[in-house]
């Protein structure tokens, strides 16, 4: 058992960590694309884990009471301490003991500190921006939310090998960007209006549930996880909705920043932190215009002011001269395929492996990317890979994956796989080493798909492992 302290919304947050299981290896049971093991039972119908315990934390994070986890899931429990109140964040050291082949014996990392920053894109351990991380003895820190789902914006720290295919991961966090109420949606475009950010979607959007943009109506409350464009404007990557009367947050970049009133603007909202705590490495001093944050509030805006709880740096992380990172984000500033930016951060590309796409005639404002290499001394990411996520109007190769053994099966168009809904009954499925005949409960399998309805994903692809 581990005790891990962290400083989280202002408040000097204990939490109890235990090991997490990551696979098919008996963990508990969870719904959704979750990161499953939090408590003792049976996952994906064919293995069962025992003697896991949950108990949730106070608002402090404190009174969580945790059962300390084996490899193999047998034992494993967690501790959920709040972050807002609300019970919706955890810390805890994650397990894997899944099988995947995913282990820190035999990625062949490189370089031992890199950083990613993007959406999930599946399981097994955790897939960030399509690099597979190991996250046995990951510390894995989860805001607004009690597991990791696919769609999740996350920062991942950690070992990653030369070509971003594997890493093995120390520490991974997430947390919403967005939670208010919707003001207007536009489904020609698109687009949604939510406390003064304009939100727009692409089909790798993800929409929790049942929800889709045709039954969102002006009012309902809703969790967005997504990625800053540009001042005002966030990428939806997952959209959920939630109880009204939850905590507000907004994401953005800082504009007519006022240090002496100490107010500034994200995106319609002006933000008033005269009695805000800072955190994520932020604070008064640093604060700037072009910086990305994450407000946190108690209450909802009123008058267009957002009275600050917490001001927080948005997954902050280094960019000195050597830095490796995989950053997921959307063009703006493009000059050419050696100046633009993602995510406020100066990227060449000129020497770049570009995949996903047309190729370099594709690039523009508005695509979104996944870009890998190393930081130079001026802050600017020089790329050695560029993969071509999404092109507005043309769409893009984007894929969700999820590794691990079948469960809950009742035929192709109804199992799990680390417990998330699958659906493989389409015509155009491409099964590899087998059939759908030879989908039961235990087969290990990767499944693929690039779409996400009703809470199912849509598989296009299942390799029988």
């Amino acid at each position: 058992m581990t005790t891990t302290r962290l400083l989280r919304s202002g408040l000097l947050v204990l939490a109890l960590t235990a090991l997490l299981s990551c696979g098919g290896g008996g963990s508990g049971s969870v719904s959704g694309f979750g990161i499953p093991g939090s408590a003792g039972g049976s996952q994906n119908g064919a293995l069962t884990g025992s003697s896991g315990t949950t108990t949730a934390g106070s608002a402090d994070g404190s009174g969580g009471s945790t059962t300390a986890g084996s490899a193999d899931g047998s034992s494993g429990g967690t501790t959920v301490g709040t972050t807002d109140g609300s019970g919706n964040g955890s810390t805890s050291t994650a397990s894997n003991g899944d099988g995947s082949g995913v282990g820190s014996g035999g990625t062949g990392v490189t370089s031992a500190s890199a950083v990613g920053v993007g959406s999930v894109d599946g399981f097994g351990s955790v897939i960030v921006n399509g690099l597979r991380y190991d996250i046995d003895s990951a510390v894995v820190t989860l805001e607004d939310a009690q597991e990791l789902a696919i769609g999740m914006t996350a920062r991942v720290i950690g070992a990653v090998d030369a070509g971003f295919t594997s890493g093995v991961a120390r520490e991974l966090s997430s947390a919403a960007e967005l939670r208010g109420p919707l003001t207007a949606v536009d489904p020609s475009t698109g687009n949604l209006l939510v406390m003064g950010t304009t939100v727009t979607t692409d089909s790798t959007t993800v929409w929790a549930d049942t929800l889709r943009m045709s039954s969102l109506g002006a009012g309902a409350t809703l969790q967005i996880w997504g990625l800053p464009v540009s001042p005002g404007v966030l990428r939806a990557t997952r959209i959920a909705q939630v109880a009204g009367a939850a905590a507000p947050i907004v994401t953005g970049t800082v504009q007519n920043l006022d240090m002496a009133a100490r107010v500034f603007n994200v995106g319609g909202l002006v933000v008033d932190y005269r009695s805000a705590a800072f955190a994520g490495g932020q604070n008064a001093a640093t604060l700037a215009n072009g910086a990305i944050v994450r407000v946190r509030a108690t209450q909802a805006p009123a008058g267009g002011v957002l009275t600050a709880s917490v001001v927080q740096s948005w997954y902050g992380h280094a960019s000195t001269a050597g830095t490796v990172a995989l950053l997921e984000g959307v063009i703006s500033e493009y000059t050419g395929v050696g100046g633009f930016k993602i995510l406020d951060t100066p990227v060449d590309a000129s020497a770049a492996k570009i995949t996903g796409g047309p190729g370099a005639s594709a690039l523009g404002n508005g695509v979104k990317v996944i870009v890998g290499g190393t930081f130079d001394s001026n802050g600017r990411l020089l790329a050695t890979t560029l993969k071509i996520r999404h092109v507005p109007g043309t769409g893009g190769p984007a894929s969700f994956m999820l590794i691990g053994t079948v469960g809950y099966y009742t035929s192709s168009a109804s199992f799990q796989v680390r417990g998330k809904p699958v659906d493989a009954s389409g015509s155009d499925v491409d099964f590899v080493n087998g059939s759908a005949a030879d989908l039961r409960n235990g087969t290990k399998v990767t499944v693929s798909g690039s779409q996400v309805m009703d809470g199912v994903l849509i598989a296009t692809q299942v390799i029988f492992d």
